[in-house]
């Protein structure tokens, strides 16, 4: 067992030592494992980036409240004596004045120019009531002053400003046949709101003559029990048919579908690239052993075996896909990690959100390169310990 151990150990030692001579064919393997796995992480720093906005969201003692059976705000549809209904419904918390901390709201879509694209795009305009900003977690005024009840004025998400045109503070920007003032931006700590717009919900109404009409109510619930005590209530009430969510998982369950589409359109890509970067270490690891059949062919003469020269050519190529794949997602932290983009999601508007490269996703893209370093070395090593000793001397 010794004998094949050392045996390998030295030719693996020699072939890896030998690499600066031959850095073309070198280049050739670890080019394409890299581009592999740039692509394999951007794919999935995208879905991740996605799911942790989305996820980052919710609260869990914020419910929301909608038309039963709906699965976004847009299906969604309460009257202004339904939202009253629920507004006052146990299990809701009140504040210190003793006033239900509801916020009953509309989920509008107006289209924004994009920056960088200079298409337009969906763009969230949400209208809210006065309790609208305490019922978003970490809520903070970034810039300017929030708008004013009653008025053409709305704020926007620094995710929102940052990707479309006619957003900056003090900017008037024209939805359909109403302008709107922009009087401040908004931050709630990198969350899905960022990617919106919020006006007085009354406003909302009137731009767009929706009537008295809501899509959803959101409401802090009291205590523990506090989602499960309006549940029960509001299922009782035959004036209603509604669906009780806890915020946390409303805005889950719309990352996940959003995040698997995301893998599934881009995963077939990063199979065809890492099909490619199978060829390239073939091509690579042949044309290495071509190179060096005289050196393979005197070290079989002189003793080494079939086994050790095949193993340690697999070596060989693992170790250049390896480095190939450190390559690959040293790439991918630097160009995407905290880029920002948004795509359409579940609710039918841009979500602004960052790519998140992280620890585990840059592991994978590892192990990824490393089975195709694995894939792509498994012929030539075969090739390398089954050549004819003679003909290769014969080239001597």
């Amino acid at each position: 067992m010794f004998g094949w151990l050392t045996q390998t150990a030295a030719l693996s030692a020699l072939n890896l030592r030998s690499l600066p001579r031959r850095p073309g064919t070198a280049a050739v393997a670890m080019s394409g494992i890299a581009a592999l796995t740039g692509v394999f992480a951007g794919v999935l720093s995208m879905a991740s980036g996605f799911e942790k906005t989305m996820e980052g969201t919710g609260q869990e003692d914020v419910a929301l409240v909608l038309r039963s059976g709906s699965t976004a705000e847009l299906n969604s549809r309460f009257d202004g004596e339904q939202a009253n209904v629920i507004r006052f419904a146990p299990g809701i918390a009140r504040d210190a004045a003793g006033e239900p901390e509801v916020s009953a709201e509309l989920f509008w879509i107006v289209n924004a120019v994009g920056k960088s694209s200079g298409t337009e795009a969906n763009v969230a305009l949400r209208g809210i009531q006065p309790n609208g900003y305490s019922l978003r977690n970490n809520y903070r005024l970034a810039e300017g002053r929030e708008f004013t009840p009653g008025r053409f004025e709305l704020i926007v998400g620094r995710g929102a400003r940052n990707q479309f045109v006619g957003l900056e503070p003090g900017q008037t920007i024209r939805f359909g046949k109403t302008e709107w003032l922009v009087t401040g931006m908004f931050e709630t700590g990198g969350s899905v709101f960022e990617s919106e717009l919020w006006c007085d919900v009354n406003v909302l109404q009137s731009a767009y003559q929706l009537g008295n009409g809501f899509q959803v109510v959101r409401a802090r619930v009291d205590g523990p029990d506090g989602r499960l005590r309006l549940e029960e209530a509001l299922g009782d009430d035959q004036r209603l048919s509604v669906d009780v969510w806890s915020e946390k998982q409303f805005y889950s369950d719309q990352a996940e579908d959003t995040a698997a589409l995301i893998t599934t359109i881009g995963l077939p890509v990063s199979v065809l690239m890492g099909i490619g970067a199978v060829f390239a270490a073939l091509n690579a690891m042949y044309a290495s052993i071509a190179a060096r059949a005289r050196e393979l062919a005197t070290l079989r003469a002189v003793g080494f075996g079939s086994f050790p020269t095949a193993l340690a050519t697999l070596l060989e190529s693992v170790v250049l896909a390896f480095l190939g794949g450190v390559l690959g997602c040293a790439i991918a932290w630097f160009a995407l990690n905290g880029f920002q983009a948004s795509t359409l999601a579940a609710s039918f508007s841009q979500v602004v959100f960052n790519f998140a490269v992280t620890p585990d996703l840059l592991a994978r893209g590892i192990v990824a390169a490393l089975i195709v370093g694995l894939v792509g070395g498994i012929f030539p090593a075969v090739r390398a310990a089954t050549a004819q000793v003679t003909a290769a001397l014969r080239e001597l």
